[in-house]
């Protein structure tokens, strides 16, 4: 197991030849470090994330003691109370409620109708980088526009989003494996500024509503009246800002990271933009932003012959499905054609991404942009690779016309 080191850089930096060595091990492995079950296969992840035998929480059915885990530090509260009333760490039948309640305001229609918005917003950012002659990508491109997207979305003024990435990057730290005490404490203090921000916009709301996702989540209400908490209101908000451009961000410089070491691809995509959805699908299954997704063993399960009890923890490898060659042919190779691409970035489930359309919709948008506008694009100088794992991106992305 030594190649497999969430905290080497080396393999932070390539972890794909160690999930090689993962796969060909088995269907699952120990990892005494963190006390879970990696699971390195497409079929394998595939299927657990629709098994309802496994929860990303265990609090809906059984208390700390009885799983036999610890309760969190009591210093960590405000994250954990702002997590886990989230949709992404809730089962039925809350998850359920607050997905079906939040789908009210949240549709497929309202995603669409951002498209022209997304577009704009795509092309002035490019403009600008283009006449200053180059930049990073990241700072100037990838990051502004989904924050400016789902601040919009959300009804977040323009004057008030400064904080909203720097809250966010706070709050995801805790999704690392082993977070230290610091990322925890850097993680109550933004969880509890931006539930505080949170919860005066959302009273301004009730009494001023707008045609904004807030004002659609809080008068959300269903055949039995059921309505969003004002708790769940915040989650629910705090985690679309989170998975609606940390994700984002990430799979735009990872993927433009990718095409600049693989130039035969990125000349087939200048002189084809046709290309363009296929290119995000492939782009988002070749380096992907999510590498590892958890959940809890709620019931016994058996996978190829070893039973993983209740009570432990799966880790369900992202970026190692995406790269199984029992799915994907050359799956290593860089293929912005491949048309049979069942990548697993989104998830799947219950929990598969909600906003999956719209970070689509952004993808293809500021790939288009830098297309059309910086047709001369070029890197500048090989980025650093950030020292997470979970959530994988880089420092930067310096780009030059």
């Amino acid at each position: 197991m030594a190649a497999f080191d969430p905290w080497d850089p080396a393999f932070v930096d390539d972890p794909y030849p160690a999930y090689a060595e993962l796969r060909d091990r088995g269907r699952v492995t120990y990892y005494e470090p963190t006390d879970q079950w990696l699971i390195p296969r497409h079929a394998d992840v595939s299927a657990l994330l629709r098994d309802r035998r496994l929860g990303r929480t265990y609090q809906h059915r059984f208390t700390h003691e009885d799983f036999g885990r610890t309760a969190p530090p009591p210093e960590h509260e405000p994250f954990h109370t702002l997590n886990d009333h989230g949709m992404l760490d809730l089962e039925p039948p809350d998850h359920t409620r607050i997905r079906r309640l939040v789908s009210k305001a949240f549709t497929p229609r309202t995603v669409e109708q951002l498209k022209p918005y997304v577009s704009q917003l795509a092309g002035e950012l490019v403009d600008r980088l283009a006449a200053a002659g180059g930049g990073d990508l990241l700072t100037d491109v990838a990051e502004p526009l989904p924050v400016a997207v789902i601040a919009e979305m959300l009804g977040i003024p323009e004057s008030d989003r400064a904080p909203l990435r720097p809250w966010s990057a706070d709050i995801c730290g805790m999704y690392e494996l082993s977070p230290s005490e610091d990322t925890a404490a850097k993680a109550v203090r933004a969880s509890n500024e931006f539930s505080s921000y949170l919860r005066e916009l959302i009273a301004a709301r009730r009494k001023s509503p707008g045609d904004d996702l807030i004002s659609g989540m809080i008068a959300a209400h269903d055949e039995d009246d059921d309505r969003l908490t004002e708790q769940e209101l915040i989650s629910t908000a705090v985690l679309l800002l989170n998975a609606g451009h940390e994700a984002t961000v990430n799979a735009t410089v990872n993927g433009w990271w990718a095409l600049f070491r693989n130039l035969d691809q990125l000349a087939a995509l200048r002189a084809d933009h046709s290309l363009i959805p296929s290119a995000v699908e492939e782009l988002m299954r070749y380096d992907t932003p999510l590498q590892l997704f958890e959940r809890w063993v709620l019931d016994e399960i058996e996978i190829d012959g070893t039973v993983i009890p209740r009570g432990a923890e799966i880790a369900m490898l992202f970026g190692s499905a995406n790269h199984d060659p029992a799915v994907f042919a050359s799956p290593d190779h860089l293929d912005l054609t491949r048309t049979d691409n069942p990548h697993i970035s989104f998830s799947a489930g219950i929990h598969y991404c909600i906003g999956a359309p719209l970070a689509r919709i952004e993808l293809a948008a500021s790939m288009r942009a830098l297309l059309e506008r910086a047709p001369t694009l070029t890197l500048a100088a090989d980025p650093v690779r950030k020292p997470n794992f979970v959530i994988r991106g880089l420092e930067g992305l310096s780009v030059t016309l």
